[in-house]
């Protein structure tokens, strides 16, 4: 199964600084620093709407689905994710923490983090309390579908989930300024669902290799 659950990126973007800052890259070039902090403008009531869509959405179609899933010969789960997820691109040790150590991952200790997220960013005090201080909640929201996709595989050992960045694909959500096209995202995305039923699971893939959550 394929989740892919049309994110948002919980921030007010300017498109025309955005793509002025991506223009001429490529996948040799995709690591290129962009200064969100002239780019993009977050909002609490956007980092709400970016957590409910791209977390507890995608992680409640999956829980619908677990019945059926259950009942295949070879169930697979292809969570899309982004390189904003890696654990790095969040300041606080405590959520790093909380976020990466896959021993006592639980679904509440996700939302422990979410929920403290979104008291700080109500406060005023996301910088002070370690958190990105742009594109936070996209970020957030990322780091917490990759530690779901780790519980997910613990709880379901006959299970392939993994977690997946397809790469700078272009789609609404990058005003199209991305430099792969949906069809070459795709490609990625079903490469991963068929990989033969000894797989591996519980990873997380950046393109067609696999990467570290931290």
């Amino acid at each position: 199964m394929q989740v892919n659950n049309a994110g948002i990126a919980g921030s007010i973007v300017d498109k025309d600084v955005l793509a002025a800052s991506v223009l001429g890259m490529d996948e040799e070039s995709a690591n290129v620093v962009v200064d969100w902090s002239r780019i993009a403008t977050d909002t609490y009531e956007l980092a709400e709407e970016c957590l409910k869509t791209n977390y507890y959405g995608a992680k409640g179609m999956i829980e619908a689905l677990l019945p059926i899933l259950q009942l295949s010969n070879s169930p697979r789960i292809v969570n899309v994710s982004s390189s904003f997820g890696h654990l790095k691109e969040i300041p606080s040790e405590w959520a790093k923490e909380v976020l990466g150590n896959v021993e006592s991952l639980t679904e509440e200790r996700v939302d422990e983090v979410l929920n403290e997220y979104l008291k700080d960013f109500k406060e005023g005090s996301l910088e002070t309390k370690g958190w990105p201080r742009y594109m936070s909640a996209y970020i957030i929201s990322k780091a917490a579908m990759n530690a779901y996709t780790r519980i997910v595989a613990k709880k379901f050992p006959s299970f392939q989930v993994n977690c997946l960045c397809p790469g700078y694909v272009k789609t609404d959500i990058n005003h199209n300024t991305g430099y792969l096209t949906i069809d070459e995202g795709a490609e990625r995305v079903v490469k991963l669902a068929l990989l033969p039923n000894d797989g591996p699971s519980g990873l997380f893939f950046s393109r067609n290799e696999v990467t570290t959550f931290d």
